[in-house]
């Protein structure tokens, strides 16, 4: 386990490697419909392009997250109990978790992350601003395999999912992927995650559509990564950004589809593009609160409280392994 100890918190670096990128982008083109994961969206410049579209008038999510959570901060606390050791993945710029850690008082508290500069960035401001607060920093990929040495055996964590992230799976993938926190927190453990609830049409498509083009720059720095690292040719004028809700599969569906025929290189492969050919960057699915609930019981969870803002657009639910 590569550590580097600081005088603020500790990190851990568990992050993939470029390899990894390349075989998964050239196993993703050769599919039907051509793909990248997007969690190769969170490079540096990508995870500063995400932070500035969750500013953004039409992205509704973190507001209403952000409210709920200082609205019913003491009622969190009911449910996860005086010094927990609370684990966040996916901590990107740890902002949101910042307003429950007066009122939670965890004894440790780790973000975990795959892009690593913001994590150690993010990691050392909570530390220097908590200094009462024990902080283990880990960058990982969090749909691998994640180790959290530093936890005592005895201990059953509480897992913190904001962000509606668990929309970015499809939902076998989703029940894997909670079936997977339910055995890192053990019997007992607790999840507090947040959820993008079903809505019209314009509200979807005005939060990936924004005015400022900030989420179209966000899906276009994927090609530019693929350039800098994956010896890639993209051309980036010749692909443009598409967001459209998909109301069969109930899920924001996000493209870059191609404006031109052309070939594009990535590692020495060639990959041919037509006029309209796409390559599917996310999917980020929308659940009433029952669809949810299911999910979370198929993964192992029980339902302990659920909040709600007073226009029904996001939840936040608090579950326990059974």
């Amino acid at each position: 386990m590569a550590k580097t100890a600081t005088a603020d918190y500790r990190f851990y670096n568990h992050s993939p490697e470029v390899d990894d990128f390349c075989r998964e982008v050239i196993d993703g083109f050769r599919q039907n419909q051509r793909c990248i994961p997007p969690k190769y969206f969170y490079d540096e410049e990508g995870a500063r392009l995400f932070e500035a579209i969750c500013q953004q008038p039409e992205y509704y999510p973190t507001r209403t997250e952000l409210s709920l959570l200082e609205k019913h901060a003491e009622d969190i606390r009911s449910h996860v109990g005086d010094g927990c050791y609370l684990v966040e993945p996916g901590s990107g710029s740890c902002e949101k978790v910042r307003l429950l850690l007066d009122t939670l008082r965890p004894e440790v508290y780790a973000p975990l992350d795959i892009s690593c500069e913001q994590l150690k960035s993010a990691a050392a401001a909570v530390a220097a601003d908590y200094p009462w607060l024990d902080v283990h920093a880990v960058c990982t990929d969090i749909t691998s395999e994640v180790s959290l040495d530093f936890i005592p055996d005895e201990t059953t964590p509480v897992m913190f999912y904001p962000g509606s992230s668990i929309g970015n799976f499809d939902p076998d993938d989703a029940v894997e992927f909670l079936a997977c926190l339910a055995q890192l927190t053990g019997s007992g453990g607790g999840l507090l995650i947040g959820v993008d609830r079903k809505k019209d049409h314009e509200t979807l498509h005005k939060a990936y559509n924004d005015a400022g083009g900030v989420t179209a720059a966000f899906n276009l720095n994927l090609l530019q990564r693929a350039n800098r690292e994956l010896d890639a040719d993209f051309n980036l004028d010749a692909f443009e950004h598409f967001a459209a809700y998909n109301s069969v599969a109930g899920r924001i569906e996000m493209h870059l589809i191609s404006t031109r025929k052309q070939t594009v290189h990535i590692d020495g492969q060639g990959f041919e593009f037509n006029t309209g050919d796409s390559i599917h960057t996310e999917n980020s699915y929308k659940y009433t609160d029952s669809e949810f609930q299911e999910i979370a019981q198929q993964a192992g969870f029980t339902l302990c409280d659920t909040w709600t803002d007073s226009d029904g657009l996001f939840s936040l639910f608090f579950l326990r392994v059974k």
